[in-house]
């Protein structure tokens, strides 16, 4: 009704299963083991995807967020040896940067575009640098839920080239500060660099992206 819907067709037609639920599903393609690598930005007060990431493949989890109400939520959680948390942003440079709390007190995100009832200085890392620090050279699953700053995020992300699987990102395309057509240019320069949509939720906010680059029979 406010013209902010965005739809898009799938590239490409693989399995896939659907991890998580609720707000924290989100759909994969199940080509992982034990030693894959998983991100996980943008953990709120829900980690069901990630513990079922855990639980259904045995997979280590690294899984970031550094604002206040996140932290203190977790800090009250029983969590698995192999879920590992960092109190790290993601975003398109090094450094610290404002983030405004939600308007609704009710609400947990915190977002680094636009206004909000407070503000309050986290520290944030490009994805290069955090996998430097944590000795990795790709990630098999790459899960984005950092309210807005997908958009300069990505285009920093497919600008250093680095080796990814998969990419699940939560488009906010909804926010004042964007608008479809932004949704629109990434979903193009994911694409121009090798990636293939195989799933979009009926909100046509979430996507899951799959590289080219992986081999037919590792698909199926």
């Amino acid at each position: 009704m406010i013209g902010r819907d965005y739809y898009h067709r799938r590239d490409i037609s693989i399995s896939n299963e659907i991890v998580g639920r609720g707000p924290a599903q989100w759909v994969i393609a199940p080509i992982i083991t034990n030693e894959s690598i998983v991100y996980s930005f943008g953990i709120g007060e829900n980690i069901d995807f990630d513990l079922d990431l855990i639980s259904r493949f045995s997979v280590p989890v690294h899984a970031f967020d550094p604002t206040p109400r996140s932290q203190s939520w977790l800090a009250s959680q029983n969590l698995p040896d192999q879920l590992h948390v960092y109190r790290t942003g993601l975003a398109n440079t090094d450094g610290d940067l404002t983030f405004h709390a939600p308007l609704n007190d009710s609400f947990v995100s915190f977002t680094a575009v636009g206004g909000g009832s407070g503000a309050v200085t986290l520290p944030v890392k490009k994805l290069s640098t955090i996998m430097n620090d944590l000795g990795h050279d790709r990630i098999n699953i790459l899960k984005m839920d950092i309210e807005g700053s997908e958009y300069p995020v990505l285009e920093n992300i497919l600008s250093d080239g680095i080796q990814i699987d998969q990419i699940l990102v939560e488009f906010h395309h909804r926010f004042d500060s964007f608008q479809p057509a932004d949704t629109r240019d990434a979903i193009a320069r994911l694409r121009d660099c090798g990636y293939k949509l195989f799933y979009a939720s009926p909100r046509g906010e979430e996507f899951s992206f799959i590289s080219s680059r992986l081999r037919p029979d590792e698909l199926n």
